[in-house]
């Protein structure tokens, strides 16, 4: 058994769906996570937002906009007036209790209720699509068995626990069909697992049932060595492990949540990237094998990045100098992405700026303080281990015409991150491109 996964775009039109549902038809009995319909979930974030601001006509008409778009939708994707009906059924439900939250106080709680519409309606939309196409398809609700504990984390032994006891009721079905990204939270209200949370919901079933492979189908094929919108003959890197894929997909590759790889690495689950468009195309597999080889596979950059430089002589070499600059970006929850040292400074970099002043306040505690802001880290991500000669003068070599502001290396063997300015940004990744992947000297 495996876990397919299809995202917004992929179930973002009535012709996407059938595309789906003849794919997920001839793939054998597996579990198929959805995503809401591209651009729904963003719509009840706005719908949301007319709703705290008592906004109600506002809600209303947006809501009654979405609902219309889903009625075209309905009529498009099926045959029979029976499975239209059920549709058409199934989303008033859904459209009727988003309205019903117009009429009393709105708080976080029941924007979550809200949210989880989108994935209840692509899920019921497409298992009639598959009863109107003779599939024998089980709806496992997400919300029976997808649970967070007290300090947010999924409970796996219950997840795993309630989702064998469903699967078990069922023993004769074709196929089975879930909702990503929607859960309950400790106390049994409805919840989620966060942006990309779909990912991270096929993920957790794939780890609960130990399947053999989970796919993560979206609109292009596989996690590409380097960003197709500001590099040309960008191409789909074949393998990947699953270091080199988290590396990617924090620094900028957004095929993949982040989040999404730790319970298929843990449970040595092979995740596989494929696109909807191309389903023969054999898109990227990230697994726990390592090549060997020393290549470099891929590049990616993260932008809106802050460089700070605290200098001093005197304190640098002190006992518990780094500890206390540390404690500062705890006290504040801000995590550092790089960090460099010197006999007489320390140079870190951080994303989010929401505390910085009060950080470089004190900071300043400990010596001198400098910033740079709208820097780029563009991440190098291969095979690269240190015995493994000649990639760092590769990367180096690439990027000689530009000035580098940091670079790390040596905290993971699968990756250099190289500190730019956001002006430099697409002439780096377009030389690196040039020289480690598009010249007679590549890997």
């Amino acid at each position: 058994m495996k876990v397919l996964k299809f995202g917004g775009t992929s179930v973002g039109s009535a012709q996407r769906m059938k595309e789906v549902a003849g794919l997920v038809a001839s793939r054998g009995k597996n579990i198929v996570v959805l995503s809401a319909m591209s651009g729904t979930t963003n719509t009840l974030v706005e719908i949301s937002e007319y709703l705290y601001k008592k906004n109600v006509d506002g809600a209303k008409e947006t809501v009654n906009q979405l609902e219309a778009k889903y009625r075209r939708i309905i009529d498009e994707l099926y045959s029979l007036p029976g499975s239209k009906d059920k549709a058409m059924d199934e989303i008033k439900g859904c459209f009727n209790y988003i309205r019903s939250f117009s009429k009393d106080l709105f708080t976080l709680f029941e924007e979550k209720e809200i949210l989880a519409q989108g994935e209840l309606m692509s899920t019921a939309m497409m298992t009639i699509l598959l009863q109107e196409m003779g599939i024998k398809v089980v709806a496992l609700p997400a919300l029976d068995f997808m649970r967070t504990d007290k300090n947010g984390e999924p409970d796996s032994g219950y997840i795993r626990q309630k989702l064998t006891a469903l699967l078990d009721k069922f023993p004769d079905a074709d196929l089975y069909i879930t909702q990503g990204y929607i859960c309950r939270n400790a106390y049994g209200e409805v919840d989620n697992l966060k942006r990309g949370g779909s990912d991270y919901t096929a993920s957790l079933i794939g780890a609960a049932l130990n399947v053999d492979e989970i796919e993560i189908w979206t609109d292009i094929d596989g996690m590409h060595n380097n960003d197709p919108r500001f590099v040309e003959n960008t191409a789909p890197v074949h393998e990947l492990h699953f270091e080199e894929a988290a590396e990617l997909a924090y620094f900028g590759a957004k095929i993949l949540h982040p989040t999404c790889i730790l319970p298929a690495k843990l449970n040595n689950i092979p995740v596989r990237l494929l696109n909807t468009m191309q389903p023969d195309a054999p898109g990227t597999l990230i697994y726990n094998t390592v090549s060997g080889n020393g290549c470099i596979k891929a590049v990616a950059a993260k932008d809106n990045i802050t460089a700070i430089k605290i200098k001093s002589g005197r304190m640098l070499l002190a006992y518990g100098f780094l500890r206390k600059v540390f404690e500062v970006f705890e006290t504040y929850q801000t995590p550092i992405d790089m960090i460099a040292t010197s006999e007489v400074g320390v140079s870190l970099t951080i994303d989010d700026e929401r505390n910085l002043s009060r950080i470089l306040d004190d900071l300043r505690k400990f010596g001198t303080v400098t910033i740079d802001r709208d820097m780029v880290i563009i991440c190098i991500v291969g095979d690269l281990e240190w015995q493994n000669k000649g990639f760092e003068a590769k990367a180096l070599d690439a990027l000689r015409e530009l000035p580098i502001r940091m670079i790390s290396y040596g905290g993971s063997n699968y990756n250099i991150s190289l500190l730019v300015r956001k002006e430099d940004k697409v002439k780096a990744l377009n030389l690196l491109s040039e020289h480690l992947f598009n010249s007679d000297s590549k890997d």
